[in-house]
């Protein structure tokens, strides 16, 4: 039961009033010693009447649970009507006192207890133990005082601030004095009503208090409207006191234990740094602790490791001669905490440990004890110094250690930033078998860092998780980053809302990535709806640019080359940084709305959101994968079912279809009745007839430098690795920093197996050529390929200005003539534009080279406007052109089982012969027949954004 009591001149019925002071004083009554009671009517009416109770109070602890909306204050009048109702039905106001006299109210000096103090302050007289804190302390210091600044004192109490005592804005404080055994209350009671700031309550509190009683009348002795009495004999632990903290109508809420009794100018102090700009969200208080920092073998100690630098700090320390003298953050207040009404409603907003607001222990001036929050600090220090025991340390580590690993950022994390290359979540031990192969190639790939974040309790245990990943038990109980028990399935039983578990994923997820910067956020993209939008909420707020990359459990094994890339190739997109605000706004509309607790996926307005906020792919480029068809409809066919076989990874894929005007009825049925799963479909069609040339080069145009085409004529048919082969080399050749490669203008998915330029078109084998390197490494080859090709934005804007300038239908009139090239006399070929530009240039395509040219494309030699054409002398071999598809996975063929570096990769020369990239441009230059005029050393230079020349530069 929970009963409430102010001093009995009060009897209003306001706010906790009505009969609630009688019920107390006829609970309490019911200790003493009664004489029996012989009426039946009598037990049943105060039988009854305990049972009214019962249920007010269940309902108030109700409205206290995190889980009710307590943005506003509770309304409990309507059960302090019924009580009052019930109270006068029921039995007379004088029936209680016929069963038992109620004793006098005391004056505080006839029932004040003290604590007795009989030991001296502990001081060290270890000389390294000092040294260690010390130093400790004077980096923690240190490093604060560059990054945020630190304030003595005066400095603080010069700071501009929003409060004063003599106005105009007075604040308001609420006082909680949270009491179990120590008999400090009056000592209390006495610094308060001298303060030199008045409060404005003072709620006594005795949950689960063997002295109940006792406490209760030392509040009735003071006699004072503002003290009041709330008694319970359930314990409800730590959170107990916020949560009546909840119910202030105060500016603030100053929370104190009963080890503390703080000096007569605290509350001056502190709703003055309160009122500061700077200070105005923190959490304030006298006592603190800087949690252990990480050691040399890369585990964390306990907090009570006997001479270990990093078992962190208690501040302040007399033992170890450390005084704050200004103010200093910490990880963990203790014995008192100051905050605004307002931070105790987030308390119940954001999980506890991640509860995002500074916490500083304020300076003292040490001349002067009534700045102190602890004017007898041995009180609380004895409480520090006497938890030996091993069970109460355990309990302690295993708390702090949780919070850090669910994503508390301690001032160690602050102090030393970590950078890993991918975090890998499981919401059910499903994903965590999913997901394990490529976790396990991240942890084994030398110059890698992965951990894995599972969310817990009955969703996905850390142990049950540990077994799936083959890795010992003890790793759960290792303070050691690798794996994080989030205990989300903990927390889920509460209710059927998804709100809990949002709020839990996205609240720790947005610690850990804040505290270890990973640069990869790694899960399967069928993962739960609401844990997804956490993730990219997460992600999409980190300080680090986090990319989220949603894998499809089919292609986790065929993706382990991620571990291979450096990770400055992965990068990720912004689209809007959203404030805290708009977080939270998001949440408490959660918590708002009834239909959430349905379902999240069922509200559009959040979910358009979420689809406004965020990018969910994991890096920036956009693969448009574009079909030249006109009237092979069966070749469309197999070219379509091709591309609905590959793997994409969760990506999106634009697919756009361009066809001439002569395309004919069965091919404009086949595109009109395609659906494409990865992403929009566009369809394009010309009215006049535009001829291949047209047909090609225009079929695509790049929208922004992250766009890449890939040109597809309907008798290609594509490996179902295509796709990975297109993006492991942009990542590797294209986005990594680290690479300049700015020749690069193509990726080939076809390797040719004839040298195409020559008229004798010799045959050719890629893998014989270079078996002296690696008989399968890629190649750089100045000769674009058109028979399945991605190209790069830049490159192709530049083309297009050169076909511009340079397009005429008949091939004498072209002043490009390469020599020893047949490709000076071809003709309705967008192709041959496209090899004097990259010849004049110096620019070349990646090819791949795999045994037996297995490919990732092939060209099916189908009739059309060059194959079996009759203006065409040239014989087309099928067996010369058609090359198996790749059918596996196709890295473990690779040099070393990965791209090889950029400056390893060898080049050929439009004649297939090996040349250095600069042979290349030097060619180029010679010829002197670019689009403006340049000398034999230098080559023409173009605006990127237009693709227009702009001058010469050498090379």
């Amino acid at each position: 039961m929970m009963g409430f009591v102010r001093a009995p001149t009060v009897r209003s019925g306001d706010f906790l009033e009505g009969m609630l002071s009688d019920y107390v004083v006829g609970k309490s009554s019911t200790k003493m010693r009664a004489p029996k009671i012989a009426s039946s009517r009598l037990v049943a009416t105060l039988t009854f009447l305990q049972f009214a109770f019962a249920m007010y109070a269940t309902f108030l602890l109700y409205y206290m649970s995190p889980s009710v909306d307590l943005r506003s204050k509770a309304d409990f009048s309507w059960a302090t009507r019924i009580a009052q109702h019930w109270k006068h039905f029921i039995i007379q106001p004088n029936t209680l006192t016929s069963v038992q006299e109620i004793p006098a109210i005391s004056s505080p000096a006839e029932v004040c207890e003290y604590e007795k103090i009989d030991f001296s302050q502990k001081k060290s007289e270890d000389a390294l133990m000092i040294k260690l804190k010390r130093d400790l302390y004077d980096e923690v210091l240190a490093f604060q005082k560059t990054s945020s600044g630190i304030e003595t004192l005066p400095e603080l109490m010069r700071m501009k601030s929003k409060w004063s005592p003599s106005g105009p804005n007075v604040p308001k404080i609420t006082v909680i004095l949270n009491h179990f055994k120590r008999k400090t209350l009056c000592a209390q009671l006495d610094s308060l009503l001298n303060q030199t700031l008045p409060f404005h309550h003072v709620w006594v509190l005795s949950f689960g208090s063997p002295n109940e009683l006792s406490l209760k009348r030392i509040v009735e002795s003071y006699n004072n409207s503002r003290i009041s009495f709330i008694g319970s004999s359930y314990d409800f632990k730590y959170y107990g006191r916020f949560q009546m903290a909840l119910q202030t109508e105060a500016d603030f809420v100053y929370i104190v234990d009963d080890d503390m009794i703080p000096g007569k100018k605290m509350l001056e102090i502190l709703s003055h740094v309160g009122g500061t700009e700077k200070y105005k969200n923190s959490v304030l208080g006298s006592i603190g602790r800087i949690l252990p920092f990480r050691q040399k073998d890369f585990t964390f100690p306990s907090y009570r490791k006997f001479r270990s630098k990093e078992a962190g700090l208690y501040l302040p320390d007399p033992a170890y001669d450390i005084t704050v003298e200004s103010i200093v953050q910490v990880d963990f207040l203790s014995s008192s905490w100051f905050l605004s009404a307002d931070l105790v409603k987030t308390l119940f907003v954001e999980t506890p440990f991640t509860f995002m607001t500074g916490s500083y222990v304020l300076p003292v001036d040490p001349n002067d004890k009534e700045t102190w929050g602890d004017s007898e600090h041995r009180l609380a220090y004895v409480s520090e110094t006497t938890v030996i025991f091993k069970d109460v340390v355990q309990v302690r580590d295993d708390q702090w250690w949780r919070a850090l690993s669910t994503g508390y950022v301690t001032q160690w994390a602050a102090m030393h930033p970590q950078k890993i290359d991918a975090l890998f979540y499981a919401h059910s031990l499903g994903e965590v078998k999913t997901l394990a192969p490529l976790l396990e190639k991240f942890r084994t790939t030398a110059g890698r860092k992965a951990y894995i974040v599972v969310s817990g309790g009955s969703f996905c245990s850390c142990e049950a998780a540990v077994s799936v990943l083959r890795w010992p038990k003890n790793v759960c109980k290792e303070r050691r980053f690798k794996i994080f028990d989030l205990e989300v399935g903990a927390i889920s039983g509460v209710s059927n809302s998804e709100v809990p578990v949002v709020q839990a994923v996205y609240s720790s997820l947005k610690g850990i990535l804040k505290i270890h910067n990973p640069t990869l956020l790694i899960a399967v993209d069928d993962v739960d709806q609401n844990v997804k939008n956490a993730l990219q909420m997460a992600a999409e707020g980190s300080a680090n640019s986090t990319a989220l990359v949603l894998l499809p459990r089919t292609t986790v094994p065929k993706v382990l080359w991620m571990a291979d890339l450096r990770p400055t190739a992965l990068p990720s997109k912004k689209l809007l940084h959203p404030s805290p605000s708009k977080i939270t706004f998001f949440f408490f509309n959660l918590q708002r709305n009834d239909n959430a607790s349905k379902s999240l996926t069922s509200n559009a307005g959040l979910i358009s959101i979420i689809e406004f906020l965020f990018l969910a792919d994991w890096n920036r480029m956009r693969i448009n994968v574009n079909i030249i068809t006109q009237n092979r409809a069966g070749s469309l066919q197999r070219l379509l079912r091709s591309l609905q076989n590959a793997y994409y990874l969760g990506d999106e894929v634009r697919l756009s279809f361009n066809m001439d005007s002569k395309a004919d009825e069965a091919t404009l049925k086949v595109v009109g009745s395609f659906q494409w799963a990865q992403g929009p479909k566009f369809i394009r069609r010309r009215i006049i007839q535009g001829g291949l040339i047209r047909a090609v080069s225009e079929s695509w145009y790049p929208s922004s430098d992250d766009e890449f085409g890939l040109l597809l004529e309907d008798d290609i048919e594509v490996s179902p690795y295509y796709y990975l082969w297109i993006k492991y080399a942009l990542l590797a050749y294209h986005y990594d920093p680290q690479v300049s490669l700015p020749e690069l203008s193509s990726i080939s998915l076809y390797t040719p197996r004839l040298v195409e330029v020559v008229k004798e078109r010799p045959k050719w084998n890629a893998t014989e050529y270079f078996k002296n390197i690696h008989p399968n490494t890629p190649y750089l080859h100045q000769l674009p390929c058109s028979w399945g090709a991605v190209f790069f934005p830049k490159h192709w804007r530049e083309f297009y200005a050169y076909m511009n300038a340079r397009f005429t239908e008949d091939a004498k009139q072209n002043p490009v003539q390469i020599p020893k090239s047949r490709t000076n006399g071809w003709q309705a070929s967008w192709k041959k534009f496209l090899i004097d530009m990259m010849y004049l240039r110096g620019y070349v395509s990646l090819y791949p080279n795999f045994p037996n040219q297995a490919s990732f494309s092939t060209n099916h030699m189908e009739p059309g406007a060059h194959i079996s054409a009759k203006d065409n002398v040239v014989k087309h071999k099928k067996a010369d052109f058609e090359v198996p598809l790749m059918r596996d996975d196709f890295t473990k063929l690779l040099p070393s089982g990965k791209m090889p570096p950029a400056s390893r990769l060898p080049a050929l020369n439009l004649f297939n012969q090996a040349v250095s990239l600069k042979g290349l441009k030097a060619a180029g230059a010679k010829l002197r027949q670019d689009v403006i005029s340049c000398n034999e050393l230098e080559n023409v230079a173009v605006d990127h954004t237009t693709g227009l020349p702009r001058n010469c530069t050498k090379f």
